[in-house]
Formats: C-alpha cells, sequence, structure tokens
C-alpha cells in the first residue's frame, strides 16, 4: 500500500499533480480542499465552520479536519493506498494522521514537497482567481495571508516527515510533464 502526502504551499501544483499520480498509481485522492468545498457547498455543520476560517484565509482547526478526513478515508476500505492533498497542514494533524493509519495497519511512505518562490505562487493564485470561483484566490491580501500561514503552521509538517526520512523536494516550476516525471522517480526510488 502507498500512502503519500502531496506537500507545498497554496499554488505550488498540489492539484494538478495529484491528478497525475492518482492515475499512475491507482490511489484515492483526499484533498481536503475538495473535503472541505463539498463540506460547504452542502452546507453540513463542519462546512459551515470550515468556511468561517477560509474565508479570512485561516486554518481551519485540526479537530474539524481531522473529522472530515477520516470521514473520508473509511468511506475508501479497498483502496491501494491514499494521497493526502493540502493535509497535514500543522504537526498535530501529521501526528493525528499517523496514529489514523497505525490503527489501519498503515503509514506514510513519502512526503513529496512542492518547492515555488512565492511571487510565482502570488502569480498562479491571482491568475487561478479569475476562473476557479474561489474567494481565496482573489484578494492579494489573503492570498498573502494564506502564505504566511503556510510558512508558520505548515512548514512544520515537512520537518516532522522529514526526521522520519520520508521527505523529498521537486521543483514545483516548469512543464507540468516534466515535474510529474520528477515526483515519480522519487516516489519509485522509495517503493
Amino acid at each position: 500500500m502507498l500512502n503519500l502526502i502531496l506537500f507545498g504551499p497554496p499554488g505550488a501544483g498540489k492539484g494538478t499533480q495529484s491528478q497525475n499520480i492518482i492515475t499512475k498509481y491507482g490511489l484515492a485522492h483526499l484533498s481536503t480542499g475538495d473535503i472541505f468545498r463539498a463540506n460547504i457547498k452542502g452546507e453540513t455543520q463542519l462546512g459551515v465552520l470550515a468556511k468561517s476560517y477560509i474565508d479570512k484565509g485561516q486554518l481551519v482547526p485540526d479537530d474539524v479536519t481531522i473529522k472530515m478526513l477520516q470521514s473520508e478515508v473509511e468511506k475508501n476500505p479497498g483502496a491501494k493506498g491514499f494521497i493526502f492533498d493540502g493535509f497535514p497542514r500543522t504537526a498535530a494533524q501529521a501526528q493525528a494522521l499517523d496514529v489514523l493509519l497505525e490503527a489501519r495497519n498503515q503509514k506514510i511512505n513519502v512526503l513529496v514537497s512542492l518547492e515555488v518562490e512565492e511571487e510565482e505562487l502570488k502569480k498562479r493564485l491571482l491568475e487561478r482567481g479569475k476562473t476557479s470561483g474561489r474567494a481565496d484566490d482573489v484578494d492579494p491580501s489573503v492570498i498573502q495571508k494564506r502564505i504566511e500561514v503556510y510558512k508558520a503552521e505548515t512548514t512544520p509538517v515537512k520537518e516532522y516527515y522529514s526526521k522520519q526520512g520520508k521527505t523529498v523536494e521537486v521543483n514545483g516550476i516548469g512543464d507540468v510533464l516534466e515535474i510529474f516525471k520528477t515526483i515519480t522517480s522519487k516516489i519509485d526510488s522509495r517503493l
């Protein structure tokens, strides 16, 4: 079983690359962003709560995120593995994910970190905001806040998995297919 985390700041290309990885490895895709948006659209209790944080460019609290994620993992009992896209976002979430997987006799095999410079991220997010309909991609101040939150709260996740020897870095700037080839080469070297 292959469980991997696709990691990087907002706009690094996680959504784009996750689709290619899912196809190649036959993984179930667990995107916290997609899970949040589905809960928000469905106006679930957790969705309404998550929206109040997302609209301010803040991270959704761990307990809310973990409840949503656990529900999604349980919906895929026959999965060959999972790609965690946009999760974990804090060291506490990383620890909770390890506990969740250990209870299923699984583990994270690799964290793939997409590395992209801040100015490129801002450009990508503003461009995406023109077509995505996502409120958090159109306001430069919210984008800046999201990047700052990522740096302060999310980068420790990379450190957490680096200490376990599970982190690989990939340059997230360039041709999508070339980036994908680099990602798969690094994943395959870990299997």
